[in-house]
C-alpha cells in the first residue's frame, strides 16, 4: 500500500491523544457533548480498528427500557468517523469528511453495555490516499456492528462518507 500521504506520527499522537481517558472526554465535550454526557468510552483505536462502548443508563434510555436508537446511533458514527479522525489528523492539506448518508439494522434490544466495532483502517486510509492524489472527492461506505454484553450481534450500521480535499 502507498504510504506516501499517511502520517505514522500524526496518527500515534491521535491514538494516544484519543486512548487517554480524561483527554478523550475533554474532546467529547468540546467536539461532541452529548457523546460526552451518554457516557461513551473509547475502548480501542489502532491502525486497523476502533471500538467504543456505551451503556444503558438513565439518559440514553427510551420508553421501552432499552438504549435509544439515537445513541446507538451517534456511536456507531463515531466508530468509523474515529477512524476517519485519525487518518486525516494534521494532514497538509487537510482532508474534510462528512457523512452522506446512513442506515442501521437493529437485530436484538440494546440492554446494559453495547459494544460498537469497526475494522475498516486500511480501507479507510487508502480512499484518504487515493483523495489526496486525485484531488477528486470520494467516498466509503463503512460498517460499524453493535454486540451486547454476551457478544450477540444486536445491530449493524452503515455510513457512506465523503472525502474531499481542502482547497484553499
Amino acid at each position: 500500500m502507498n504510504h506516501s500521504h499517511f502520517n505514522e506520527t500524526n496518527a500515534q499522537a491521535f491514538q494516544k491523544r484519543m486512548l487517554n481517558p480524561i483527554l478523550f472526554r475533554l474532546m467529547l465535550y468540546k467536539m461532541l457533548p452529548l457523546a460526552a454526557l451518554t457516557g461513551v468510552k473509547l475502548n480501542t483505536l489502532d491502525r486497523d480498528s476502533v471500538q467504543l462502548s456505551v451503556k444503558y443508563k438513565f439518559l440514553n434510555k427510551n420508553p421501552f427500557k432499552t438504549t435509544y436508537w439515537a445513541v446507538l446511533g451517534m456511536c456507531a458514527e463515531m466508530a468509523s468517523g474515529l477512524l476517519l479522525l485519525m487518518y486525516t489528523y494534521k494532514l497538509n492539506p487537510s482532508v474534510s469528511t462528512y457523512v452522506l448518508s446512513s442506515d442501521a439494522k437493529f437485530i436484538k434490544r440494546a440492554l446494559g453495555k453495547t459494544t460498537f466495532v469497526c475494522k475498516q483502517g486500511a480501507e479507510i486510509e487508502q480512499i484518504i490516499i487515493e483523495a489526496i492524489e486525485s484531488k477528486e472527492p470520494k467516498e466509503i461506505s463503512c460498517q460499524t456492528l453493535a454486540y451486547n454484553e454476551q457478544n450477540e450481534l444486536i445491530a449493524e450500521f452503515n455510513f457512506v462518507w465523503g472525502v474531499k480535499v481542502r482547497t484553499k
